[in-house]
């Protein structure tokens, strides 16, 4: 067996990575903060916002679809409420109208309060839609006071 040569190529192509990668910036590849920096995915955030809901992230319109349709349409919906550790979980009927109500509700509540970690799960074998209000300390706190209709049983 012949003795390999050193790899004269690996020098050049770890250059030409690095130079890439510093391409993309930090904000793609994590480079500025770490492994836990914004592009690693699941990570959260540097800056968080205030418990406030931001009056103007939504239009006019959205805005009374938001709290004068949606809003009620679901709670009217609400088939159970099940209070979390940070936060509280409100099922729903499964049915595509619901789901089509509540991710709507949902990306709008996301634009005005982008404090809230928000997930929809559609249970198997035809079991119910749960809307998933969570996130940082304060947050079920901000629920109980703002949204006291959603708690209601």
């Amino acid at each position: 067996m012949k003795p390999m040569k050193p790899m004269k190529t690996l020098p050049i192509v770890t250059a030409a990575l690095t130079f890439l990668a510093g391409l993309a910036g930090p904000e793609r590849t994590g480079a500025a903060q770490g492994a836990g920096g914004p592009g690693a995915g699941s990570a959260r955030p540097q800056k968080e916002s205030p418990f406030a809901c931001d009056r103007l992230a939504l239009s006019p319109a959205e805005r009374k679809r938001h709290f004068e349709e949606l809003g009620p349409a679901l709670r009217a919906k609400k088939t159970g409420v099940q209070e979390l550790s940070d936060g509280y979980e409100f099922a729903f009927p499964s049915d595509a109208s619901t789901f089509q109500l509540v991710a709507e509700w949902s990306i709008q509540e996301r634009r005005c309060c982008p404090f809230f970690d928000i997930a929809l799960r559609l249970e198997r074998e035809g079991g119910p839609l749960t809307l998933r209000l969570t996130g940082r300390p304060g947050t079920k706190e901000f629920i109980k006071a703002d949204a006291a209709a959603w708690i209601a049983k």
